[in-house]
């Protein structure tokens, strides 16, 4: 299992957001702020299993395509040891 952080622009979190419930994967987003001025940014995260990892990827890229040199999105793919629902 993998868990996978994503994070983007505050107006690109609707456009990504959509993307991945289209594409059947659970995603949860926290508002953050980063970067040189302190914009505002949204934190995904979503645990998939290892086999989902590339789709994931391939879904951000397809929502929020590079503008030039110009990347839209972060991602951070973490190995998980333990996943419980409680």
């Amino acid at each position: 299992m993998k868990m996978i952080i994503a994070i983007v622009h505050d107006n690109d979190a609707d456009i990504l957001t959509q993307a991945f419930t289209a594409a059947s994967f659970r995603v949860t987003r926290v508002a953050s702020t980063g970067g040189f001025l302190r914009s505002g940014v949204v934190t995904m995260l979503l645990g998939v299993d290892d086999d989902q990892v590339d789709a994931v990827i391939e879904t951000v890229r397809k929502a929020l395509p590079s503008k030039g040199d110009k990347k839209r999105a972060t991602v951070f793919v973490v190995p998980v040891s333990h996943f419980e629902q409680v």
